[in-house]
């Protein structure tokens, strides 16, 4: 009579503390795997965003007077508003500007448009540059009452620029005069108003 030595083996069931255990693993690898997404997408908008931001500067000159403004970012500004001051009044034209400074008469120069320009990173224009009677610019001359008197008064002069990346990031430039020039970042432009420069 043969015996059979063979012994059944009890099936091994998953218990519900390794099925759970097995769940929070899947649950945190699944997590770490969300935050290493968001993390390389947020670094490559933030290496966009390098490689694309403008910064704008405003500023005058005397040899000949001049008012400039330049881009000194790698990527274009796209201004999308400006409003200029002399003694903290807004102005709307160069015109004007010379008018608050000289008084009232023909005061020729030349000009660019700054509002709705789109300066290229590392461009730079000169936006005005008064000329004398004979349409000549003002060249360093402190013996000619004109450029004299241009030269102190054009840090009467201020601008308030507001300009956009082409991520249409913004940022508000306050320069001139004779204090320092601040940039602050801007949720969106504001529209064209009475107070805006009509150039």
């Amino acid at each position: 009579m043969s015996v059979d030595r063979t012994e059944s083996v009890p099936e091994k069931r998953p218990t519900r503390h390794v099925s759970r255990y097995e769940t929070v693993i899947a649950t945190l690898v699944g997590l770490c795997a969300l935050c290493v997404s968001a993390y390389t997408a947020y670094v490559q908008r933030q290496q966009v965003r390098a490689a694309v931001w403008p910064i704008l500067e405003f500023d005058s000159g005397n040899g000949p007077i001049h008012f400039i403004l330049a881009n000194k970012g790698v990527g274009p500004a796209i201004i999308r508003h400006v409003i200029v001051r002399v003694d903290g009044e807004p102005v709307r034209n160069w015109k004007e500007v010379l008018a608050r400074i000289l008084g009232p008469g023909e005061h020729p120069g030349a000009e660019s448009d700054m509002s709705g320009h789109v300066l290229a990173a590392g461009e730079s224009v000169t936006v005005f540059t008064p000329y004398d009677s004979e349409n000549n610019p003002l060249n360093y001359d402190k013996s000619n009452p004109l450029w004299v008197k241009l030269n102190k008064d054009r840090l009467r002069v201020t601008a308030e620029i507001c300009y956009c990346s082409t991520l249409d990031e913004c940022w508000t430039l306050h320069a001139g005069g004779s204090i320092p020039s601040t940039t602050t970042e801007t949720r969106r432009c504001p529209a064209p108003s009475i107070v805006s420069f009509q150039q």
